[in-house]
């Protein structure tokens, strides 16, 4: 799922009555989800953090705008943070599966829209920007909201969106995408906070002042300072004390997890620490995470352990809270910290007892059905040729196995975690089917027909990972645990059992549908697909029958 965040900063911090109005028009978008709203008195500012499907975070983006523009007026504003508008800055962040540049077009449509529409000039910055003075926001804002009006009259500072007048009330708008911020403390054994500071000094991208042998800042030509860069990149850090602690903190801005990933940050400050005779003692990470930037972590531990890393991705994410000490100040829960675990829906058939699933299919309604069976018995035909992998990494008799039966794993875990996703869907498509048909009756007919092709493309898509997931079993069957390859049958045979149950869910669809176009096209599509399926389990079992002797 392509997920984007946004988050906007508002210039009011004070009057709950427009914080609330603005953030309002967010929870209005369906397909968002608001995070987090944070404002400041003495800033007079609100940091809002929202995040959801793309589309739907430009349209809450602009209606949050656009509120703002109709009850914040800057003549009036007074506050401690740097600001030249009603929504002083709205950066986009790419979340998961979604591109910079993808989120960068995003940011250019809402800027366009807000300057035609609204009134408001707006400037690009970040990796937005147009010209590389702005991608500083340092930059464009300079002079702040009083300087602005002057600052405008200047070509170098004609909006890129918007108009070239200043807008009195509103002021302007800096939009743009940028990377994920992670804000990260790394604790150290000791209350002195110079100590902590030096370690921050010596990994930060921008390192340090160079000095020469009395101490003296030198400088260059133009008077700029002379630097020694640091160890990291992307990374932003200072050394603090916090008296509720009782220790020092290395704190860090991460800026870009995907150049200078969270592990090497840690990594990193450890080395340092131990330089100074300190040890680092956990770490606490301040707001959200990325799911791709913990699971990453857990990964690289649990490679430097030489362990398998095919493994459910709850299990992978606890190794990471445990090798980088985020419950030392407290109970870290990943369906809080982990931006895709806090917005997902909860899962109604997935987290049933097994007896309660089993007992609700046997029930007059129909859904849970077929569908969801089907989708359940590839999760478990995933998940068994998994177990024969993880038996045979590491042991006597299966070297050399390793990289190939790694990558299998993390496929194996893929098409898993995407079947059991399929249960609940499958069953969401018949019941917005049933819905369908509850429609008015002007447009009951065009309602059914597309109900029921999303009822077919489900168990289509179940078949589709089915045979994927049977493709990858026979290397399992052929090099794996020889002990456990009664299982990797067992896989096979539920895949195989997911395919074809899929299949005739397909077939009974496609009998209500009255587009002949997709009839012929996905039949001969699941076609193809079961004569595969069946192909592979052959083969399969074939290999597995010659080496039980049967």
């Amino acid at each position: 799922m392509k997920l984007v965040e946004c988050v906007p900063n508002f210039s009011e911090g004070k009057d709950k009555n427009i914080i609330n109005a603005i953030t309002n028009e967010i929870k209005k978008v369906e397909g968002v989800f608001l995070l987090d709203v944070d404002p400041g008195e003495a800033a007079n500012r609100t940091v809002v953090t929202f995040i959801g499907e793309p589309l739907s975070v430009i349209e809450a983006a602009f209606n949050a705008i656009k509120k703002a523009q109709e009850l914040i007026d800057m003549r009036k504003h007074r506050g401690e943070h740097p600001r030249m508008g009603a929504t002083d800055v709205c950066p986009l962040v790419p979340v998961s599966e979604i591109t910079t540049e993808e989120v960068v077009e995003l940011s250019k449509k809402l800027a366009k829209r807000v300057g035609e529409e609204l009134g408001i000039p707006v400037y690009l910055y970040e990796n937005s920007a147009l010209t590389q003075e702005r991608k500083n926001l340092a930059n464009i804002r300079k002079g702040e909201y009083e300087g602005l009006k002057d600052k405008m009259r200047d070509e170098r500072w004609k909006p890129d969106f918007g108009p070239s007048a200043f807008n009195e009330k509103s002021g302007a708008t800096v939009i743009g995408a940028r990377e994920f911020l992670i804000a990260y403390n790394v604790n150290l054994n000791t209350r002195d906070r110079k100590l902590a500071h030096e370690i921050a000094l010596n990994i930060r991208e921008q390192g340090r002042a160079k000095r020469d042998e009395n101490g003296k800042i030198l400088r260059d030509e133009n008077g700029k300072i002379i630097r020694k860069p640091g160890l990291l990149k992307n990374v932003k850090a200072i050394g603090w004390y916090i008296d509720e602690y009782g220790f020092a903190q290395v704190s860090i801005n991460l800026t870009n997890y995907h150049i200078t990933p969270l592990y090497k940050v840690y990594e990193t400050v450890k080395e340092e620490a131990e330089k100074l005779g300190l040890r680092v003692i956990g770490s606490e990470l301040v707001g959200l995470i990325p799911l791709e930037a913990l699971k990453e972590v857990g990964e690289y531990y649990l490679n430097m352990q030489k362990r398998s890393i095919a493994l459910p991705e709850r299990d992978i994410l606890h190794f990471a809270v445990l090798s980088l000490g985020l419950n030392q100040l407290g109970n870290f829960d990943i369906y809080e910290k982990v931006i895709e675990y806090r917005i997902a829906q909860p899962s109604k058939l997935v987290n049933m007892k097994i007896n309660n699933f089993v007992d609700e299919i046997s029930r007059e309604s129909p859904a849970p059905g077929g569908g969801s069976v089907s989708a359940l018995a590839g999760a478990i035909g995933a998940a068994l040729p998994n177990m024969v992998i993880n038996l045979s990494i590491g042991k006597k008799g299966y070297e050399g196995i390793e990289q190939e039966f790694m990558s299998l794993g993390k496929r194996f875990q893929h098409f898993k975690d995407n079947f059991l996703r399929l249960i609940d869907k499958d069953t969401e498509a018949f019941n917005k089917l049933m819905s369908a048909f509850k429609s008015k009756k002007d447009v009951r007919k065009m309602a059914v027909e597309e109900a029921t092709k999303e009822a077919t493309n489900i168990p289509l898509t179940t078949l589709e990972i089915a045979v994927k997931t049977l493709e990858i079993i026979m290397p399992v069957a052929r090099k794996g645990n020889v002990n456990s390859i009664s299982d990797a049958a067992v896989g096979a045979l539920m895949c195989y059992a997911s395919a074809e149950g899929a299949y005739y869910n397909v077939v009974i669809n496609l009998n209500s549908i009255q587009d002949e176009d997709f009839v012929k096209t996905v039949k001969e599509k699941a076609d193809s697909l079961l004569n595969r399926a069946k192909e592979i389990k052959k083969g399969i079992l074939s290999l597995i029958d010659t080496k039980l002797g049967i």
